[in-house]
């Protein structure tokens, strides 16, 4: 069944039923626009609400370490994730469907319109040869009642006495002339009559036919690109939703890593201070004639008292250079760290003396390539340096020796550990002291020294680790890392990441580059 075959005489209805869905689709258009509307402004609200409750700052990045904080900002950073996958389904949308159908529905109303036109004047032209048709039909008909008139007239001239044989000539002559008039009308009109039925065969059978299938044609893909079109409004959200899933599987583990006991540990670590309660205070009988206890005798006394002990207030002590204001446990760590700096420079200004000396013996070989006094100044200038970081090296050492600490160059630390980093895996965090700290009025405090750090190698990460314990942190399989602190038997290596955050992760879980 065809519009041109069946519907050869419903013009209007056809008219009126293409641009209905040419209506249609633009309506789709306009609410395909609104819904990626939408989905910008929902996803611009929730990168705001997601940058509104983001921690930033080093006091909230302290609070990290906690698995129920870390949870709350893994929320938001999936969160996050899901915002631009919401603005993928509005860029999405708007270029495949809005765009697409856009252009689609331009092509279409033209095309329409040209085919109307068409149809129009195929009317127009059967119009004009019909009133063609009647006018030669008019015309024949006078002509014919004029002959006919003639011939009554001539007839009538014969019959009478009183004519005379001129006027019955003339009256002839006239009816003849009348009469053959008449019949170049009746041919003309029988022309037009034939025109007339062979256009209009033409128009009924060929031409509105073939204009009604091409405007059924243009409905009928219209009707393809618009379902085409609704198809995409569901796969544009299908392929977005693996990943919106792994954001929300992502917010689920969250949840699932939140562990009360691990919190309340960390705290318990981070702020203990590994002080008993003061003793009781012994009776001084004066009476038995003895003295006060000397200020001397009560120096390792702490001084907690009990106006002071829920005061908050802090003394930072001014930090020295053999870091002797730090707990013992920390001023150890810092101290071999900077013995393990000291080392590492030492050996580069080594080498590079004797890059030096090298030179210097191909120059005096062969003079063409250069002078070998010109080596001089840099000679003198590395071995000030060796001078200086071997008397530095030395003071160190022997204020590490002092604190208990072990004197063991950084080169070898880390060939015991690549020699080791195939055991297994070690579940406990690392060593974090918390022995005797400078004690003020009660409270423990702890002290951050300034001086930046020099990676001691470049890593990268076997495994992914979470990081959920005190002090370690969360790293993903194959990312590069900077060795910080070597493993000291424990099973721990601290490192830091590209964006600067540093912690502890498994040796086993680490391959030195």
């Amino acid at each position: 069944m065809t519009w041109g075959t069946d519907l050869w005489d419903q013009y209007d209805n056809i008219d009126k039923h293409t641009q209905s869905g040419l209506d249609l689709m633009e309506r789709y258009i306009k609410f395909v626009k609104e819904r990626t509307e939408i989905e910008q402004s929902y996803a611009k609200q929730l990168r705001s609400l997601t940058k509104k409750y983001s921690r930033r700052g080093s006091k909230e990045e302290a609070e990290l370490k906690y698995t129920n904080h870390q949870a709350f900002q893994d929320i938001l950073t999936e969160l996050n994730d899901y915002a631009g996958q919401r603005e993928v389904v509005a860029e999405t949308m708007t270029v495949n469907i809005c765009a697409e159908l856009t252009k689609i529905l331009h092509e279409l109303k033209q095309e329409r319109k040209s085919y109307l036109a068409d149809a129009k004047k195929a009317q127009q032209n059967l119009e004009s040869t019909f009133k063609q048709l009647e006018s030669s039909k008019k015309r024949f008909e006078k002509e014919w009642k004029e002959a006919e008139k003639a011939n009554q007239q001539a007839e009538k001239a014969e019959h009478d006495s009183s004519s005379t044989k001129a006027d019955v000539d003339k009256a002839k002559q006239q009816a003849h002339m009348r009469t053959h008039m008449a019949d170049e009308c009746k041919n003309d009109y029988a022309a037009q009559l034939q025109k007339y039925n062979k256009e209009q065969n033409q128009f009924y059978y060929s031409e509105i036919p073939g204009i009604f299938n091409n405007l059924q044609d243009l409905d009928e893909r219209r009707i393809r690109k618009q379902a085409e079109g609704y198809g995409l409004f569901a796969d544009t959200e299908k392929q977005v939703m693996p990943i919106i899933t792994k954001c929300l599987d992502g917010i689920n583990m969250a949840s699932s890593k939140t562990n009360e006991k691990q919190d309340s540990q960390v705290f318990i670590e981070q702020h203990k201070t590994g002080i008993v309660p003061p003793a009781d205070v012994e009776f001084e009988d004066y009476s038995q004639g003895i003295k006060a206890a000397s200020s001397e005798n009560t120096l390792n006394t702490p001084k907690v008292r009990i106006k002071d002990f829920f005061n908050k207030r802090k003394h930072k002590v001014p930090p020295a250079e053999d870091f002797s204001h730090l707990p013992p446990e920390q001023r150890k760590k810092r101290l071999q760290q900077k013995v393990d700096d000291i080392a590492k420079e030492l050996q580069k200004e080594m080498d590079q003396s004797d890059a030096l000396e090298k030179m210097r013996g191909v120059y005096e070989q062969n003079a063409a390539l250069g002078d070998p006094s010109s080596l001089e100044p840099q000679i003198q200038q590395t071995a000030q340096s060796v001078g200086r970081l071997k008397g530095e090296l030395a003071k160190y050492e022997t204020w590490l020796g002092e604190a208990g600490g072990a004197l063991e160059h950084i080169s070898a630390q880390l060939n015991n550990n690549l020699n080791s980093s195939s055991g297994g895996i070690v579940l406990a965090g690392p060593t974090l002291s918390t022995d005797q700290a400078v004690y003020e009025d009660g409270f423990y405090e702890d002290f951050d020294d300034d001086e930046p750090e020099v990676p001691l190698g470049q890593c990268f990460a076997l495994y992914s680790f979470d990081g959920s314990s005190e002090g370690t942190i969360c790293v993903k399989e194959g990312e590069q890392l900077s060795v910080m602190e070597a493993d000291q038997g424990d099973g721990w290596m601290r490192v830091r990441r590209v964006n600067g955050d540093e912690g502890y992760v498994p040796t086993s879980y680490i391959k030195i580059n």
